[in-house]
């Protein structure tokens, strides 16, 4: 029994490992497939954050991850592939990464939406090599009510992020961790 726990301990640490490390020849999508997928996400944000067509609008830059797996049995992983948009065009591709060790078993797929408000920020994202969320740049997700306008909310943070899942907008998570690193496609 105690190998067992132990085996399936080992399978999940390298399963976490692989996603995080490896996810990006792994799982890599077209530019095509990223597009077609960030297109998705903005529309889908759009409908279920009010007002959030106007307040994409005051964006210096947008970053999509249409798609961010998350598996885990004691260790986990996420991994996932989108693009920056600036002025409604993509500049670039970015992979996001983590890894977790605690309680935790099962799968969840999520989008993850970082909103540049500020130019200087987004600037120093696109100069990094790999940029972590919570130590090169503080991002707040923000929470609000239903049927609440975005562009009611007083934003003064220069990085905003949200995280919808397949049930609609998600509260009280983290994107602290997050590498998110630019792919070469």
């Amino acid at each position: 029994m105690k190998n067992i726990l132990l085996y399936r301990l080992l399978l999940a640490w390298i399963v976490g490992v692989s996603l995080t490390l490896y996810g990006q020849a792994t799982f890599a999508a077209s530019k095509q497939e990223i597009d077609i997928k960030v297109d998705g996400a903005l529309e889908r944000f759009q409908e279920e954050v009010a007002g959030g067509a106007k307040f994409l609008e005051k964006a210096s830059g947008v970053l999509v991850f249409p798609e961010v797996m998350k598996a885990g049995f004691g260790v986990g992983g996420e991994y996932g592939e989108g693009a920056l948009r600036i002025g409604g065009k993509t500049v670039d591709y970015y992979s996001t990464a983590s890894a977790s060790i605690g309680f935790q078993f099962g799968a969840q797929l999520k989008t993850v939406i970082l909103v540049f408000l500020d130019t200087d920020e987004l600037q120093k994202f696109r100069d990094s090599s790999g940029w972590e969320a919570g130590v090169d740049g503080s991002v707040a997700l923000i929470e609000f009510g239903a049927g609440k306008d975005i562009n009611t909310v007083d934003i003064k943070d220069p990085i905003v992020g949200f995280i919808i899942s397949n049930k609609g907008l998600m509260y009280n998570l983290t994107l602290e961790g997050s590498k998110m690193t630019r792919l070469n496609k």
